[in-house]
């Protein structure tokens, strides 16, 4: 599978694109303001087309070319943050002015809209372009409809571009290596979580949701945030203070 990611956006906010190979169907994660002028170059080296965009919350800096960088493909996220779609930078409240003077452009909603799939929240999620199987945890507490996205993949380092996408020791040098991504948007850093004084956040659904993801998800799990570095959640359980006060 290939993992690529380009940070090019407004507020440096990762926009990932996952596919079975070159040559075929992309999804692309959380396209902020810039990923329609950044994507075209990556997906073009890889004779990559946009199959689906999914957004792993509502926020403006993670879908703000959502509408240019889908087409005519669908932008899929939790039905909860559906109504941010409208007026996203609106959605952040005192925010979205400096959003807004930020990117210098207006919003465009995308031409289809869709909340996920009910397959894609149970059991082992479900197709979503040929070769790509997403399964979408719901993960409330720094937007309403904030998600995990968890992706099986079987990676090898020519497959990860750039290639400290993922954290050190994670991929075999001489070898296929079976690993589980977590897109996880704004609700885990790497020593940190996301925010919760935003219009939608909640603090306590938040620690809800960080015990949920520890108790539920494998200790090596690649969480792949919406900013700074990856990390895995052995490591994020043994030093970061917010996933300790929410599982003591």
């Amino acid at each position: 599978m290939l993992l690529l990611r380009t940070s090019r956006t407004a507020l440096d906010t990762h926009c990932y694109v996952l596919a079975a190979g070159a040559g075929g169907a992309a999804v692309v994660v959380d396209p902020g303001a810039g990923a329609g002028q950044a994507l075209p170059p990556l997906l073009a080296e890889h004779g990559l087309t946009v199959g689906a965009v999914v957004v792993t919350h509502g926020h403006a800096d993670h879908l703000w070319d959502a509408a240019e960088v889908a087409g005519g493909a669908p932008v899929h996220l939790a039905g909860p943050d559906l109504y941010r779609m409208s007026d996203p930078a609106g959605a952040l409240g005192e925010l979205g002015e400096y959003f807004r003077r930020l990117t210098g452009t207006g919003w465009r909603e995308p031409e289809t809209t869709r909340a996920f799939p009910a397959a894609w929240l149970e059991g082992g999620g479900d197709e979503v372009v040929p070769g790509v199987v997403v399964r979408a945890v719901p993960a409330p507490g720094h937007t309403e409809g904030s998600a995990v996205l968890l992706v099986r993949a079987t990676l090898e380092p020519g497959d990860v571009r750039p290639a400290d996408i993922l954290p050190r020791g994670v991929l075999a040098p001489d070898g296929p290596t079976e690993v589980l991504l977590g897109l996880c948007g704004d609700v885990l850093f790497a020593g940190s979580m996301g925010r919760t004084d935003l219009p939608g956040g909640d603090e306590r659904e938040m620690l809800s949701t960080l015990r949920t993801l520890a108790s539920a998800l494998p200790p090596e799990t690649v969480l792949l945030p919406g900013h700074g570095p990856s990390t895995t959640l052995s490591a994020e359980l043994a030093t970061n203070p917010y996933l300790r006060r929410a599982t003591g």
